[in-house]
């Protein structure tokens, strides 16, 4: 297994599954906790902003953000069939000229992307075992705004990340699910200046933006449209 354990990763989250996240993109929209971190971002100013969308698969928040006015979306993502239905789901919206593909580990490939306004990892951290490397090459990259959608610190969930991990490890999957110190995360942002300021979520997720002063938060809000592709 490579170090990100994005090979596994990937033998998870396969061509079936990301046609099936885009089928239930085009009846529903953005999952609940999708559509409350878009919801946060948007109350910054999301016009002419740059988006990096680490872990984004078929590209949810790249078209969301593209749509309320964001000028460029770059979306990372270990998973070459999800980034084959995001490259197809672009081209249908009209979206390719303003935005980049990157197949692979951010953490592995980090000097080959350059930093934006807004980052982005939408149910990343749970995916990736080395918690302080991913936050901190992610977070090195956001020029303003950050946000994270992430399993709550709860024993009950915990025990859950657990069961399936053992039904992974049971199926011969080295594949695993992590369930990572919620205040410790929050301490290695506020270390570099990134600070929770809008916070909801789940029973299971964690849906958190953390932000520095800047250009985004300087101007008035644009919020987001919810409209979909």
């Amino acid at each position: 297994m490579d170090a990100c354990g994005c090979v596994d990763f990937a033998s998870i989250f396969d061509r079936r599954t990301a046609e099936r996240d885009r089928d239930r993109y085009h009846r529903s929209g953005p999952d609940r906790s999708t559509r409350a971190l878009l919801d946060m971002i948007g109350r910054y100013r999301v016009s002419d902003a740059t988006v990096l969308d680490v872990g984004g698969g078929i590209g949810v928040i790249d078209f969301e953000l593209l749509r309320a006015g964001a000028a460029r979306a770059v979306l990372v993502d270990a998973s070459a069939a999800y980034l084959d239905i995001a490259r197809q789901e672009a081209q249908r919206g009209g979206l390719t000229d303003r935005m980049g593909f990157v197949q692979g580990d951010l953490v592995a490939r980090a000097d080959e992307i350059t930093a934006a306004d807004i980052v982005t990892l939408d149910r990343v951290v749970c995916c990736y075992p080395d918690v302080e490397a991913l936050v901190g090459a992610t977070a090195a990259r956001a020029g303003t705004v950050y946000g994270l959608v992430l399993p709550r610190d709860r024993w009950l969930i915990r025990v859950g990340i657990r069961l399936v991990n053992l039904g992974f490890r049971i199926r011969r999957r080295a594949y695993r699910a992590y369930a990572h110190a919620n205040p410790a995360i929050d301490e290695s942002l506020a270390a570099i200046g990134l600070r929770p300021r809008h916070e909801g979520g789940t029973f299971f997720w964690r849906v958190v933006v953390y932000d520095r002063d800047g250009p985004l938060g300087d101007a008035s809000p644009t919020l987001l449209t919810g409209e979909r592709m």
